[in-house]
């Protein structure tokens, strides 16, 4: 080894060995926090989500300024996506946290009464929250009110791709939170990396597949539950007999907002029957009618996050037959709303998530088909279909797996805070959302309280004679 590659190599350690000695410090204040009991009162909990929601609507442009800068996304949009979500979000957990939080009594067998069972909620401890680009506000803030909510210290990782939000975040939360509870860790792989060598209670995740995997593997050394919140390739089917307009018009609102860069967006229509040509005209109509005849220089239409992605989607153009779009400019990261028909399943297009603003359309002859299609491929984040028909509602249902099914709308599940929001298989494991973020950040304690009078377990006790086995029989 060079002298030079000697020095780089030493160096390199060096940093690295410093930011696990940072990482192990933060770890250990909120560890040291936890352990004090800070976090337990039911009254911390609620005072640092009235302080997150009071530091989001007194700081709204502070951060939809930052979500311009990283993703050019339009100020409503940011409201209604990220921050009013979120307020939404903790105004859901504030109006019914004492509620989830009450033990629950349960019954207890004949065989051990006289005694009482319950269960109770307890918090984790330190939990890790690494959170994505896309959405990159909300996507931190809603499982960090689940953790706040169950009593838990809480590191945060912003996504660096999103820089200016991650920014926002680092600067405001520590005013706004407890810092003695609250953590933003700024960086890229290697402060992930070094976030991961340390001990946490939970892991949250939400990205892709690949780093899901590294996530899991960096957990399972500590046995650290996690929650992966990946991506996948959410279909839509649309079958004959739908309002193919007011069905083109919820796709494509759920496809192109961000840029369809959502995990949950819409990745491709497959459409039964003859519904493809149909709803080809609709789709354009649709991106006029949301967009403008130039989407460019529509200010409610968003860009992609960077340009290795751009160039990523830009190979998967080309495809099948263009019905709209195509219009590139990768100075400015743009890339206009796209919809591409007679698709080949086996396409590029078809084998990744897309995660842009590109709609491929695979035609089907019939549902089974449709079914048959979705059941070959990894099951999806999200199924959407379009159909007035209940058989296929309940076929659909019944015959698929998915993280989400939703009839007529893509998308909007996120928006029922008391549904759970996660996938299945390779699209993700666990959830959260109102009270499934509870229960993602809770462990629920099963409690037993048999008094010593009356000492009915004697009849449990060695030895046992005939007479008691036949009673134990009856009783168990």
């Amino acid at each position: 080894m060079s002298a030079s590659a000697e020095t780089l190599s030493t160096d390199a350690a060096a940093v690295a060995a410093a930011l696990d000695a940072d990482a192990a410090a933060t770890v250990a204040r909120l560890n040291s926090a936890f352990a004090a009991g800070r976090t337990r009162p039911v009254a911390w909990r609620k005072a640092q989500l009235r302080a997150l929601r009071r530091l989001l609507v007194e700081q709204e442009a502070v951060f939809a300024a930052a979500l311009w800068a990283d993703l050019g996304k339009n100020a409503t949009e940011a409201h209604t996506t990220e921050i009013g979500f979120t307020l939404n979000e903790i105004d859901h957990t504030l109006r019914h946290l004492d509620r989830w939080l009450r033990p629950r009594r349960v019954p207890v067998p004949l065989a051990l009464q006289p005694a009482r069972a319950r269960t109770v909620r307890e918090p984790l401890g330190t939990v890790l929250i690494i959170s994505p680009w896309n959405y990159p506000l909300q996507l931190a803030l809603s499982p960090l009110v689940g953790a706040l909510a169950a009593g838990n210290t809480a590191v945060v990782k912003p996504s660096e791709l999103a820089p200016a939000t991650s920014a926002a975040l680092a600067e405001w939360l520590p005013r706004a939170l407890d810092p003695r509870a609250v953590a933003v860790v700024e960086g890229g792989v290697p402060q992930t990396t070094a976030l991961l060598e340390q001990r946490f209670d939970h892991v949250f995740y939400t990205g892709n597949g690949t780093v899901g995997r590294i996530v899991m593997t960096a957990a399972a050394r500590h046995l650290t539950p996690v929650t992966l919140e990946l991506g996948g390739k959410s279909p839509v089917v649309v079958e004959p007999g739908a309002d193919l307009a007011a069905a083109a018009r919820r796709i494509v609102w759920g496809k192109f907002m961000n840029a369809g860069q959502t995990c949950v967006a819409p990745d491709y229509v497959l459409a039964v029957g003859d519904t493809g040509p149909a709803l080809e005209p609709h789709l354009t109509a649709a991106i006029r009618e949301m967009y403008g005849t130039d989407p460019a220089a529509s200010p409610d239409y968003g860009r992609v996050i960077n340009e290795r992605h751009f160039d990523r989607l830009a190979g998967l153009l080309g495809e099948g037959r263009l019905v709209t779009g195509g219009d590139r400019d990768r100075a400015t990261r743009y890339l206009a709303p796209t919809v591409l028909a007679d698709v080949d399943p086996d396409a590029p297009v078809m084998r990744e998530e897309i995660f842009g603003p590109i709609l491929p359309i695979v035609r089907v002859p019939d549902l089974d088909a449709a079914i048959a299609f979705i059941t070959a491929r990894d099951k999806p984040l999200a199924l959407y279909a379009f159909t007035g028909s209940a058989r296929s509602k309940a076929r659909l249902l019944a015959e698929t797996s998915s993280g989400a099914l939703n009839f007529g709308v893509p998308t909007a599940h996120l928006a029922v805070p008391g549904l759970p929001f996660g996938g299945v298989g390779g699209s993700g494991t666990g959830g959260y959302h109102g009270r499934h973020s509870l229960d993602t950040f809770s462990h629920t304690k099963a409690v037993l309280d048999k008094p010593l009078r009356a000492d009915t377990l004697r009849l449990a006790y060695p030895p046992f004679t005939a007479g008691k086995s036949r009673l134990l029989r009856r009783l168990l």
